[in-house]
């Protein structure tokens, strides 16, 4: 199974939400022949949920509270997701955990309140340049995935996204993708001894029409986490083009 999920970040209005999904689904094939995600700003998630998910899209949420209501303002609970009309969330994103001091023990709790209200965890891993550049890759990784040894075992996606190559244009090399996306198969393989879940490894950082191919053809990679050319419909249709 190949996978292709939009992060829209901080964008987008109204119209051109619409404008975007519009387009995408007279340019995608009716079988597009992947798993095909969105990930919208909340304001857009019900908009975006009417518009795709019955042509098979799924609707993610950029981030999500452990709690299932309460007092935190600026917060969106695991209910108010599905509510919505989703049935995915993304935890863990780089700029979540940089900017927003998103913590190893909050996502714990995070992906156990996605699988309470039904909603597919998309857990962003990934290292700093000064983690690589200090060969500290695999360690991160492997302290990122950790918390999988207190979750337990259950639906789940995964996505490599090395900060460094997140909007800078740049992305890993071939060789840096697929020993990080080995390792992560390996701990995946170890945390979830067992289970029937065969968990899905995303790259993300700078993708685009131009480098996907070549990240498909590497082992482990089942698709992508797109930003930058998730905002362009007719880069993210052949991006789907090229996954499927």
């Amino acid at each position: 199974m190949r996978c292709v999920v939009a992060n829209w970040k901080m964008n987008l209005t109204s119209h051109e939400a619409r404008a975007f999904c519009e387009d995408l689904l007279l340019r995608m094939a009716p079988d597009p022949g992947a798993e095909i995600g969105i990930a919208p700003p909340y304001t857009l998630l019900h908009q975006v949920s009417e518009l795709v998910r019955p042509k098979g899209i799924q609707v993610f949420g950029q981030n999500g509270h452990a709690e299932p209501k309460g007092a935190f303002t600026g917060e969106i609970a695991m209910p108010q997701l599905r509510d919505a009309g989703c049935s995915g969330v993304i935890l863990g994103h780089s700029e979540r955990r940089q900017f927003f001091g998103e913590t190893d023990a909050a996502l714990t709790q995070k992906i156990k309140a996605a699988w309470q209200w039904d909603l597919l965890p998309l857990l962003c891993i990934g290292e700093s340049l000064a983690q690589r550049d200090a060969g500290q890759t695999l360690a991160v990784l492997g302290q990122q995935l950790s918390i999988l040894a207190e979750t337990g075992p259950g639906p789940l996606w995964v996505a490599y996204e090395p900060v460094w190559a997140i909007g800078t244009g740049r992305r890993a090399e071939a060789a840096q993708v697929v020993e990080a996306h080995a390792f992560i198969r390996a701990e995946l393989n170890r945390h979830l001894t067992g289970t029937e879940y065969r968990v899905p490894i995303l790259y993300g950082g700078s993708v685009t029409p131009e480098s996907f191919p070549e990240l498909l053809g590497l082992p482990e990679v089942a698709g992508g986490l797109v930003g930058g050319a998730s905002l362009d419909s007719r880069k993210f249709a052949e991006l789907v083009k090229q996954a499927g």
